[in-house]
Order: C-alpha cells, then structure tokens, then sequence
C-alpha cells in the first residue's frame, strides 16, 4: 500500500468515526431534549393528559371558537412530540382533582367553567370581569392592583400558567385569554419558549406570566410580549391544601 492510498484510507476511517461521534452526540442531545420537556410537561412517554376544552359564549351548543380550536390543535401536536396521548373534555364535564394528570386548560373563566374553578383555588389574586357588555371594563384583568383592558385587535391580554397542587403530582397548564386569538397565543408561546421557561422556572416549578398580543388584527396570534411575571400577585393568598 503507497502512501496515497493509505492516507486515503486514514481519511475515510476518520471520517467514519467522526460522523458516527457526531451522530451519537446529536442523539444524545436530542433524547436529553426530550426528557427535559417531557418532565418540565408532565409528560412521559405513553402516559395520558387532559386538554380541557372551553365553550364559545357567541356560540350556539358546544361551539368552540375558531382560535380555540387551532391552540387545541398546537397542543395536541407538543402531546404527540411527547409520546402522549390527550384525552378531550368539556369544560363543565371535567372531574379531576390536581397532580392526577397534566392538564391543558384553554380559555378565560366565561367561557371555561374549569379555568373559574382554577383562578380561584390557585390565582386568587386575579380577577377577570366577565362582563363584557360592559364597553369600559368588559374581559379586564385585574392583577396586584393594576388593571389590563381589552383593547379588542390592538392590545389583548392573556395569562399563561403552570399549576401545581400542594402535593405536587403533574401540572396544570393554563391559557386564559381575553379573547380566543389570545389564548391560541400564549400556547404558541409555550410551544416555542418551553425550554427558557423551564430553565428560569425550574421543570416543576409554579408560575404565572401576563402577555400581551399586539395588532392582532395584522399579526395575528404570533407578536406576544411578555409584560410580567405575577407569580407573586397571582397567588397571593392562597391557602395550602386547599
């Protein structure tokens, strides 16, 4: 064998061992992705979450809003990424206590009775007029003593959360917006800055993030402004074990 065809061969064998480390440091990295998001979810392979679906109040039956329907569809595809499987429920017909399963809950208190029932036990510190015959104040958010009013296409309000009972278990997760384009924004929000939350807040850790859609008559569900975390003002007074 001549020198050329040796370093020929040389070459190739490092390059063989070069793409196969590659291949194994891209796998492992990706299986590490999936980890940290199935446990920052509450999601491990094969297990079952609740998506709890709102009702539209402009809507006739069991209408769901055109917007609701596509965040469904959004969390639908991060359950499936997960290896899950989502088990679809109305609003009013879900029983089940906290930590059970992972809950997706979509849509403010006056169209989810089950989003009620959450702000109430766990974010006691937001109100929410629901009147929104009321012109003024109509879908407002109240929260730690500053109100959020709904300026209908030009500047919307959503709360995004993640519960946790007072014996941990698996997560709620909570997109209560004012209107249905607000809440399909901060589960797209969710989907795409899951891992920054995560390493802020921890893969099990409680928080409560007010955004902020802007021009969605223009943009739509997709420019979202984070304008604070009110973790603190959210929970306040809440009692343990409740």
């Amino acid at each position: 064998m001549n020198d050329d065809v040796r370093n020929i061969a040389l070459g190739l064998v490092a390059s063989g061992v070069s793409a196969t480390a590659g291949w194994f440091f891209r796998t492992y990295l990706w299986r590490r992705q999936l980890r940290r998001k199935r446990e920052f979810f509450g999601l491990p392979g094969g297990s079952e979450c609740l998506l709890v679906v709102n009702q539209d109040p402009s809507a006739s039956g069991r209408g769901v809003s055109r917007h609701d329907a596509f965040a469904l569809l959004e969390l639908s595809a991060l359950i499936k990424e997960c290896g899950a499987h989502a088990d679809i429920v109305v609003h009013d017909a879900a029983r089940q206590g906290f930590g059970i399963r992972t809950e997706f809950c979509v849509g403010g208190p006056a169209s989810n009775r089950r989003t009620d029932a959450h702000l109430r036990s766990m974010l006691p510190g937001v109100a929410v007029n629901t009147d929104f015959e009321d012109a003024t104040d109509g879908g407002a958010f109240t929260i730690g003593g500053e109100s959020y009013r709904l300026e209908k296409g030009i500047a919307e309000y959503v709360l995004l959360a993640r519960l946790t009972g007072p014996e941990g278990g698996r997560p709620v997760f909570l997109a209560s917006g004012q209107r249905g384009i607000t809440n399909q924004a901060a589960v797209r929000y969710l989907a795409r800055h899951h891992t920054r939350l995560a390493r802020r807040h921890g893969l099990d850790g409680t928080f409560c993030l007010l955004l902020k859609v802007v021009n969605s008559d223009a943009y739509g569900p997709d420019m979202v402004e984070l304008v604070a975390d009110v973790t603190a003002s959210a929970t306040a007074g809440t009692v343990t074990g409740r």
